[in-house]
């Protein structure tokens, strides 16, 4: 009886303390990040959560970085060094590091350490998706059902290595959907797009099967709600909902109506509200940054106020419509400071003031941009000799990009950089790189939207504007 007594006592000691051992390890929340960059083109990384900033991690002197997390469960977070970003999974015990080339930043980033397998797996999965580009750019001529033959094979293959990736490991059922996810609504975008090249859903109504795919997808996962497939994804679907009979969607998505009808899919389609708002604002963005349509924005914004938006994500979108405003022609172009290739700062009113002059953008991590867009501004000064032209880097000058431009003989006199790359592509609105603005010598807009990289375009532009002093 006594030794059953003790028997018992010590195997409620070994429960206790087994329970006291997993207590503890559920309370160890800890977790790290840490990178290299190689070739940097700013001395920090910025770090987000959704869509907010949520550390900048400086570069040490030999260009590393540091993150360490006290408290963390899980999460999808954000890295960017100016131009390039990427979306990582941070879990509780993970210890990554993150090595990546600005020269080649996709081709580069690799992940090791801790937690490194699901986010090589993103990185991988990124990558082949985007080489599979090309192939199917020629299979959207086939029928419907050909091509859906050709995706769901593709798909196939993705996830045959993700089943092997999640039997080998450990994951959490968030890494599981995160990482099936970063497959998953690519493909499902595609069919999408394919139904939206081929004109909308009721124009393949006869192969009939076509959009079952809809039915293993999600449209509430607040989890993605930051997901950039995921996003692309229902984008698309909301397009096909908004699409009306006999419109073709390249043409309608140009149009303020048909954005309003996107709004309005959202509130009909579209539960949980964090995802409303994040698809809402995506619309608005599209919507806002159609020059052409500013005459109509007012009616798209009362559409858009009627979904009750994140105020945030309102006021946003309304400093964005000033911005556009500000950068109608005949306004004088927004003062911001720039760099010259000295490392002097000075305004852009005084850098640009006294010859009528042409802006075009490149990146120091897309040099072959730049060697394009020099030889695109060589080309038009020896057609429009009037003209001045001047390169703007988006980042801050360094040694590295003194040193290229001096081998190539470039004139740094009509070379600049950006000092506050956030103000600047606000104010300015620079949301491509292949922006053009045309000026005339008092700093005033001729143009606050031509496509530098579309020359014939372009060049209509710079001949429009030829003789205007």
């Amino acid at each position: 009886m006594i030794n059953h007594f003790f028997k018992s006592l010590f195997w409620i000691f070994i429960l206790c303390l087994f329970i006291s051992c997993k207590k503890n390890e559920v309370k160890s929340k800890k977790a790290y990040f840490r990178g290299e960059i190689i070739n940097p083109s700013s001395d920090y990384v910025l770090l987000y959560s959704g869509n907010k900033i949520i550390d900048t991690l400086n570069l040490s002197v030999d260009k590393r970085f540091l993150k360490k997390f006290d408290s963390i469960n899980y999460g999808l977070f954000k890295i960017e060094h100016l131009p390039e970003n990427q979306m990582i999974i941070i879990e509780s015990g993970d210890s990554i590091l993150a090595r990546a080339n600005m020269s080649d930043f996709n081709g580069s980033l690799f992940f090791s350490g801790k937690g490194a397998a699901k986010n090589n797996f993103l990185m991988e999965t990124y990558l082949n998706l985007q080489n599979e580009i090309s192939f199917l750019s020629s299979k959207y001529s086939l029928n419907g059902k050909s091509f859906n033959k050709i995706i769901d094979s593709l798909y196939l293959e993705k996830y045959t290595v993700w089943k092997n990736l999640i039997d080998k490991n450990n994951f959490s059922n968030f890494t599981k959907k995160i990482t099936k996810a970063s497959f998953k609504y690519p493909y499902a975008n595609r069919k999408a797009r394919y139904a939206l090249i081929r004109g909308n859903s009721k124009n393949i109504k006869n192969d009939s099967s076509y959009f079952s795919y809809r039915d293993k997808l999600s449209y509430n996962e607040e989890e993605l709600s930051f997901f950039e497939p995921y996003i692309s994804y229902l984008m698309s679907y909301l397009s096909l909902e908004a699409l009306e009979k006999g419109q073709t969607f390249y043409k309608a998505k140009n149009n303020t109506d048909f954005n309003i009808k996107r709004i309005e899919a959202i509130k009909k389609r579209i539960n949980n509200v964090k995802l409303k708002n994040i698809l809402a604002r995506a619309v608005a963005f599209e919507e806002i940054m159609n020059s052409n349509n500013q005459n109509s924005h007012e009616k798209f914004l009362e559409s858009y106020s009627s979904i009750n938006p994140n105020q945030e994500y309102y006021n946003e979108i309304k400093a964005l419509n000033n911005s556009l405003k500000q950068m109608e022609r005949g306004r004088p172009l927004p003062i911001v400071m720039l760099e010259n290739n000295k490392g002097q700062v000075i305004t852009s009113n005084k850098a640009l003031m006294g010859q009528k002059t042409v802006l075009y953008f490149w990146s120091q991590t897309q040099m072959n941009h730049f060697k394009r867009n020099e030889e695109r501004a060589k080309l038009y000064k020896e057609k429009f000799p009037n003209y001045r032209f001047v390169g703007i880097s988006i980042q801050p000058y360094n040694q590295l990009v003194r040193n290229y431009q001096e081998i190539m003989n470039i004139n740094v006199n009509n070379q600049l950089a950006l000092v506050n790359y956030q103000t600047t592509t606000s104010e300015w609105v620079i949301n491509l790189l292949n922006k053009g603005i045309i000026l005339d010598k008092n700093c005033v807009i001729l143009e606050g939207f031509g496509n530098f990289g579309y020359e014939k375009s372009f060049e209509n532009l710079l001949k429009k504007h030829y003789k205007i002093n």
